[in-house]
């Protein structure tokens, strides 16, 4: 099985992928891991890409790759089975990405091994960066985004699945059988 699960940033698709490849006994693959540098700097693409490539063949039981990156689609959606939706409403969202934003903050949580890169509280809160800024300026873009990547010809043989509450993601992590 190979799953990607996407979503606006805060929506909870990192507990998702999580949960998915556990109860599959898959890897589970953060893209965010494979694209931020230490300093919070940028892979290039072309180093993205290859990293990602890496990773997915690497994977060959299968996996759960958690993150949009929409310059990846080509290579992750070309094998993927399931593109996994977190599609929770916007309120729900900020204040997801609110709440997480302020834990990290407060604990200087390193996100990924040997970035030390950390949410602060200044870049979470009062920043251009800010992860709270991305969201809103992004949430209806992506739904957008993806309404229209569902129904796109091009993406058939992908089952796509729209979960737009913790009930029906409860209901669906449930249903999982490994």
């Amino acid at each position: 099985m190979r799953i990607n699960v996407v979503g606006t940033s805060g929506s909870g698709k990192s507990t998702v992928a999580r949960q998915l490849a556990q109860k599959l006994a898959i890897p589970y693959i953060e893209m965010d891991r494979l694209f931020w540098k230490p300093d919070w700097q940028e892979l290039q693409d072309e180093a993205f890409l290859a990293r990602v490539e890496q990773e997915l063949a690497a994977a060959k039981s299968g996996w759960v790759l958690d993150g949009n990156y929409t310059r990846t689609q080509a290579v992750k959606w070309r094998d993927v089975d399931w593109v996994v939706w977190v599609d929770y409403g916007f309120c729900r969202t900020l204040w997801q990405a609110i709440r997480r934003a302020a834990v990290r903050s407060w604990h200087h949580t390193e996100l990924w091994p040997e970035t030390g890169n950390r949410e602060s509280f200044t870049r979470s809160f009062f920043s251009r960066k800010s992860i709270i800024l991305w969201t809103i300026k992004t949430y209806h873009r992506n739904r957008k985004k993806y309404l229209a990547t569902m129904h796109n010809h091009n993406n058939r043989h992908i089952r796509f699945i729209q979960l737009r509450s913790p009930a029906e993601t409860a209901a669906f992590l449930a249903g999982i059988k490994p």
